[in-house]
């Protein structure tokens, strides 16, 4: 007897499901604001579409787990880089309670919760988060539980200062845990190489604290080539973020400060940090409301007012975030 592929896949997805082997979760998350603007004195407005993403998440064993994340409104296809529009492509190996093993697509473990944070949930960027070449690259990583919610990963993986797939690499060492129920923490020790082969060192704590309905975060780094004479305190950057929940409410704000020597250059006159650049000190600030009118995380609206020193630019975005799950939570 024939059956229609409809209830073939009514049939399967169940079953795979319980046997801990095919998809756990298939959800579709979208942002959309409406910019009022203005930068260097210039007014614009815009209603405009931020993001479209394909999620992915299921095991092919009871051990092993993938996860896919695309990027729907992202240019798929670059010369240097045909995965450009996929944030996470990757196979994770759960080989004992305590070891993991990853391979494919994945974050460059660079500390800080601005940097840890999905795209879609962060309004306004730090310079070096927006300058970054690349978040995610291909690589592989062995994660180590010490204590329970205590991790400390290696990875090696493409450059994200690379443009694409060049033949330069990023080691990392990072470790995520805490010091107290309410104290969190992302930090890493990184050596990148950049597209000439020269190695930079990133310093990043990111620190997160949390107190009733308040939630602190301030994430610190440093960046210094290892020929610069000031190795720590002249390349950094500071962030912090205040959320207030109120109910189904949150109150927000969200500030930051960097800044990179004008004398941080080789002999050649060559930046030793090629994410900020030498002399710039950039400050910005903003903050907002976010609702959740089902009490739920699947449907968000925001206002969030920002502005900055560098294009000074003020703007005001007003816009709703949702997500629509296919399979898995709803």
């Amino acid at each position: 007897m024939k059956r229609s592929f409809a209830g073939f896949l009514m049939l399967w997805i169940p079953a795979m499901m319980s046997a801990q082997v095919g998809v756990d979760r298939f959800f579709l998350d979208m942002r959309t604001s409406f910019h009022q603007e203005t930068e260097d004195g210039k007014y614009n407005s815009q209603m405009m579409g931020e993001y479209l993403n394909l999620h992915l998440l299921g095991h092919i064993t009871p051990k092993i787990d993938y996860r896919i994340r695309q990027r729907l409104n992202k240019k798929v296809f670059d010369e240097l880089n045909m995965f450009n529009a996929t944030d996470f492509m990757y196979l994770n190996w759960q080989a004992t309670d305590r070891w993991s093993f990853m391979a494919g697509k994945q974050t460059v473990l660079i500390g800080g919760y601005e940097y840890d944070s999905a795209p879609i949930d962060v309004y306004y960027y730090s310079q070096f988060c927006d300058n970054i070449y690349q978040c995610f690259t291909f690589g592989m990583s062995a994660t180590y539980k010490f204590l329970p919610g205590q991790n400390l990963v290696a990875q090696v993986c493409n450059s994200p200062l690379s443009l694409g797939f060049q033949s330069i690499y990023a080691y990392n060492l990072a470790w995520s845990g805490e010091f107290a129920p309410w104290w969190h923490t992302i930090w890493s020790v990184n050596l990148v190489e950049d597209q000439d082969k020269s190695p930079i060192n990133y310093i990043s704590l990111g620190n997160r604290w949390t107190f009733g309905d308040v939630l602190l975060d301030l994430d610190v780094m440093n960046r210094a080539g290892f020929s610069q004479k000031g190795f720590i305190g002249t390349d950094m950057s500071f962030i912090s973020k205040f959320i207030w929940s109120i109910n189904n409410w949150n109150v927000c704000a969200k500030a930051g400060y960097e800044f990179n020597n004008d004398r941080n250059t080789d002999k050649d006159g060559r930046a030793y940090d090629l994410v900020i650049a030498p002399g710039t000190e950039y400050v910005y600030a903003g903050a907002g409301l976010e609702w959740f009118p089902l009490h739920k995380d699947n449907l968000r609206l925001h206002a969030v007012y920002y502005r900055d020193n560098s294009a000074r630019k003020n703007n005001l975005e007003i816009g709703v975030t949702w997500r629509a799950d296919i399979i898995g939570q709803k």
